[in-house]
């Protein structure tokens, strides 16, 4: 069964990008445009993973990821991070993220680190 994976990032280019790729990779991806949209989604599906942009409109990834883990949302959780927020990223493992990546970011990079989290 195909590991199920919410991208939450706003930029629209780089979600077609990551989850083409994702898809190729075998992934079953949906995705969300800023945080609020993810929460919803999260409350009608299941996923294994959620790839979380730190920085985006409105619901920021910190309290989106915050939200989650109040809905006992259990899936794992890898941030996306710019270098400049990379103090962000680590406390963000501190509110339940399992890892994060910073941008920009190769998409091998990004594929190793799903795996590596899914693997744990």
């Amino acid at each position: 069964m195909n590991k199920k994976i919410l991208f939450v990032d706003d930029d629209e280019a780089l979600r077609i990008l990551v989850k083409s790729q994702l898809i190729t990779e075998g992934f079953e991806v949906d995705t969300a445009d800023d945080g609020d949209t993810a929460l919803e989604m999260i409350k009608k599906s299941n996923y294994d993973l959620i790839l979380l942009d730190i920085k985006m409109q409105r619901l920021d990834g910190i309290e989106t990821l915050k939200k989650l883990r109040e809905y006992g949302c259990r899936a794992r959780v890898i941030m996306l991070t710019a270098v400049t927020e990379l103090n962000t990223a680590i406390n963000s493992i501190k509110l339940g993220a399992n890892d994060y990546i910073t941008k920009p970011y190769e998409i091998e990079d990004l594929i190793n680190c799903i795996n590596r989290v899914l693997s744990r």
